[in-house]
């Protein structure tokens, strides 16, 4: 199995791909996890991940600016291929982010990333561990996970206006906040998986055995 980590200048690439390689292992998969920029290579990878970190922006042109990247990135997908994106690379599943201005995204499911409104006890950007809540059974992904389980968030931005299907999974903080997403053969997680510890590598270990 060839997995591909896009490298688009932003994203945690080395520990996302050192988490891969990880669950890869537990779940007795055989994979080559490779970070890329390469077109050719997403083209023929058999999984893609996309991380991100940072402005939904500044995210979206540096994918932009690669030549052919963020083309092979769709084609790949829309052949089939499973796809998973981590933090602002689920944002970009989106319609559009709000985020310094109004920037198009895949269109991959619905709703728009906008800023996050809190109380004012809660501090932005929302950083550290946070509770999932999830119907159990409700997605492949979260296999063996149970509700409650605990995921690393750092954002201050969030999916706002997404439909009930395509939300599996959601976080509280200071009100809902979604926490994952699925649709077709696209899932993302809001939260780092890279760094999510236990419940993490089991996402990823869900991901790499996921047929959708």
């Amino acid at each position: 199995m060839k997995v591909a980590v896009i490298d688009y200048g932003s994203g945690n690439l080395a520990s996302a791909s050192r988490a891969l390689a990880v669950a890869a292992e537990r779940q007795g998969i055989s994979a080559r996890v490779m970070v890329t920029a390469d077109p050719a290579e997403v083209a023929g990878a058999d999984r893609i991940v996309l991380p991100g970190q940072g402005a939904f922006a500044d995210c979206a042109h540096g994918l932009a600016a690669i030549p052919g990247l963020r083309e092979a990135v769709l084609a790949r997908t829309e052949a089939g291929a499973p796809f998973l994106g981590i933090c602002v690379g689920m944002q970009l599943m989106a319609q559009r982010g709000l985020e310094h201005a109004v920037t198009p995204g895949f269109g991959w499911i619905a709703g728009e990333i906008a800023a996050m409104a809190v109380p004012a006890e809660l501090r932005l950007p929302q950083m550290g561990w946070n509770e999932l809540q999830f119907n159990p059974g409700a997605h492949p992904l979260l296999e063996g996970l149970r509700p409650g389980d605990h995921g690393y968030f750092v954002h201050s931005y969030a999916l706002f206006g997404g439909r009930a299907d395509e939300v599996i999974a959601t976080t509280d903080y200071g009100g809902p906040v979604v926490a994952m997403v699925a649709r077709g053969n696209r899932a993302g997680t809001q939260f780092h998986v890279e760094k999510s510890q236990e419940v993490g590598l089991r996402i990823l270990g869900n991901f790499l055995r996921w047929m959708p």
